[in-house]
């Protein structure tokens, strides 16, 4: 009796030893398949982001990390005819001048910009605004890589102009009429922008995404409608390339490997850094090398350490941590002189 019931508890434990087994192997998410990057980002390489503020996001790890990275130089841009505008502008060498400027609420503005590059100074803007233009075509030029973020299809026409704007400047919305870019158009304004980078700078390696964040302000249906024309008019121009050119799918990601509201920030619209940090670390294993990860590996004990807060600034531990931390950005920048700690 003994011995059955020694038995059966033993198989109790292995009934459930293998349960709590095939629990830890389980995956509770569908992931999404990212192929490797025929080209992938390194140390050496210069990138270039142009696009909406999840596009900021990821410029921001690349900083962090020390990569030769810019991202805006126009600011935030949402829309692919926006992208295309800039990209337009800045390869051609087409500078401002007075008459692409307007005044509002005490500062001058342009309706290609973003409003932080906005000044209350005319003179000053023009100068910025050009020295930017000119010193982003030489980037463009020099760029290995080149990310273009689309967060949204829908657009701002401006009723006395005609044309569609980047930015409204909180000008009144009687002024604009908001229109959905067509697929169609959508296709016109992608092919157009990689024409012009490919023309100036043939083996630039372009990488398009789509931003997570939810533009709810538009509507819900409203939204998934600007997203799908987005998804639908780069795969429809990805069918006839043949260039270097890839999708990383941001906003797919977000869809169903995070899919939940705890991904989100306080605004239930933005994702938050845990989302932000796990796209990047997907971002990394799909299209950063394998060395450039080591040195990243680097950077971040080097940053750590920089952000130490000690409790005796004088003790003699702490000095020898600092030379210790001086000795390790010595000799990354041995390596890599263009990084800057």
């Amino acid at each position: 009796m003994i011995i059955t019931k020694i038995r059966q508890i033993k198989v109790a434990k292995f009934v459930i030893l293998q349960s709590i087994s095939s629990l830890i192997i389980m995956d509770f998410t569908t992931k999404v398949p990212i192929p490797q990057s025929k080209f992938p980002i390194d140390y050496q390489s210069k990138i270039l982001s142009f696009g909406s503020c999840f596009a900021e996001n990821m410029a921001n790890k690349f900083d962090y990390y020390k990569f030769q990275n810019s991202c805006n130089p126009f600011g935030i841009l949402f829309h692919p005819l926006a992208i295309e505008n800039s990209i337009t502008r800045i390869i051609n060498l087409e500078l401002f001048s007075e008459k692409d400027l307007f005044f509002n609420n005490e500062r001058w503005h342009n309706f290609e910009l973003h409003s932080d590059l906005s000044n209350p100074d005319k003179e000053s803007l023009l100068i910025g605004i050009n020295d930017l233009l000119v010193a982003t075509n030489k980037q463009i030029k020099e760029a290995t890589h080149i990310i273009i973020t689309y967060g949204t299809s829908w657009v701002y026409r401006n009723k006395q102009s005609n044309k569609v704007v980047a930015n409204c400047h909180k000008v009144p919305q009687t002024n604009f009429d908001k229109e959905l870019l067509s697929v169609s158009e959508i296709e016109i304004a992608i092919q157009n922008t990689i024409n012009l980078i490919k023309k100036v700078n043939p083996n630039c390696n372009l990488i398009f995404t789509i931003s997570p964040v939810r533009h709810l302000k538009d509507g819900f249906v409203e939204n998934q409608n600007s997203k799908a024309n987005l998804i639908v008019g780069l795969n429809s121009v990805f069918a006839s390339q043949k260039s270097p050119i890839s999708y990383f799918p941001s906003y797919e990601i977000m869809m169903d490997e995070l899919r939940g509201y705890r991904f989100y920030a306080e605004d239930l619209i933005h994702p938050n850094q845990v989302a932000i940090d796990y796209i990047w670390e997907r971002f990394v294993e799909s299209s950063v090398a394998g060395g450039a990860i080591i040195t990243m590996s680097e950077v971040e004990a080097i940053q750590r350490d920089l952000s130490h807060r000690p409790f005796n600034p004088i003790s003699e531990s702490y000095k020898k941590f600092q030379i210790q931390l001086d000795t390790k950005i010595n000799n990354i920048k041995s390596k890599f002189p263009f990084m800057n700690f």
